[in-house]
């Protein structure tokens, strides 16, 4: 039964005010910058005007050994904090699905560190590292683990294990907020009825949490992974890019280059370059995904 023309016209009203807030905040300044990247527009010589170059600031992208260099990292923080934080999501999430005592103290504690702000975690993590005094930093030359007085922040490698350890931190907690939800969705008596056949609590874990936690685990990696992707508050606090470019992400690069060096052309195609990289991630997650769910109805 197909919908009347009043009815119609309701609906259009009731949606409208939300198409005109999602048009207002996300398409048109979207459009803005598609069409910013085809342009010329370098603030630093305004003489030049904003001629229309077509794909050129494109081109310069896929030349320009910054930008690549920049990519790679991006993507290689990303896989690194991401795995770093399935592991220890599963473990809170598993934890806290199995405490019996104190459960509501413990998913509290746990979800503290995702509350504070990100950049007073960055800035906290920093201090820890920073210098002879850092708590972190005087424990591992304890330890025997660096060099007493190493410098974290001025080894191109070494910079990245405090970036990695504050992102972990501060975004652990919500993984396993995520998988804590998948495993509440098993049914228990799965569970009862591999007891009663013999199976310990590895095969439990193996052959029964992981198949039916896929869907969980799968959405965890897609938000974390955007997430992760366009990172910049976490290393713009802590390290600046530096030392030189060795930490310096694919959002950092872009800020550089559009508020900083006012290449606005140019800028603007790192941003849609940017944009256009995480929507065919969040496409391939989502097939992925919607794949792994069929698989799993039974």
């Amino acid at each position: 039964m197909s919908a009347s023309p009043s009815e119609r016209r309701e609906a259009w009203l009731f949606v409208s005010p939300a198409i005109a807030t999602i048009a207002a905040v996300a398409i048109i300044p979207m459009a803005w910058t598609v069409w910013e990247s085809l342009h010329l527009h370098d603030l630093r010589m305004p003489w030049l005007g904003r001629p229309f170059v077509g794909a050129d600031n494109y081109l310069e992208a896929f030349g320009d050994e910054r930008f690549r260099d920049a990519m790679a990292r991006t993507f290689a923080f990303a896989a690194a904090s991401v795995s770093l934080e399935l592991v220890i999501g599963l473990i809170f999430a598993l934890a806290m699905s199995h405490a019996l005592r104190a459960r509501a103290l413990i998913r509290v504690l746990v979800l503290m560190a995702w509350a504070v702000p990100t950049v007073v975690a960055a800035l906290v993590w920093r201090f820890m590292f920073e210098g002879p005094s850092g708590v972190a930093g005087s424990l591992l030359a304890a330890l025997g683990v660096v060099d007493a007085g190493f410098s974290w922040f001025v080894h191109p490698v070494a910079a990245w294990v405090p970036i990695l350890l504050a992102d972990a931190w501060k975004m652990t907690p919500f993984v396993a907020l995520l998988l804590l939800a998948g495993l509440e969705s098993i049914d228990p008596s799965l569970y009862d009825a591999a007891r009663m056949d013999g199976a310990g609590a590895w095969r439990q874990f193996r052959e029964i949490t992981l198949p039916l936690l896929r869907p969980a685990l799968l959405v965890a990696v897609l938000f974390r992974a955007l997430d992760a992707f366009r990172v910049f508050d976490v290393i713009y606090v802590m390290t600046g890019g530096g030392p030189g470019t060795s930490t310096e992400p694919i959002s950092l690069y872009t800020f550089t280059t559009l508020l900083q060096h006012l290449r606005f052309g140019y800028g603007s195609a790192l941003s849609v370059l940017v944009f256009l990289t995480t929507f065919v991630l969040a496409l391939l997650y989502i097939r992925l995904v919607g794949r792994n769910l069929l698989e799993a109805k039974p």
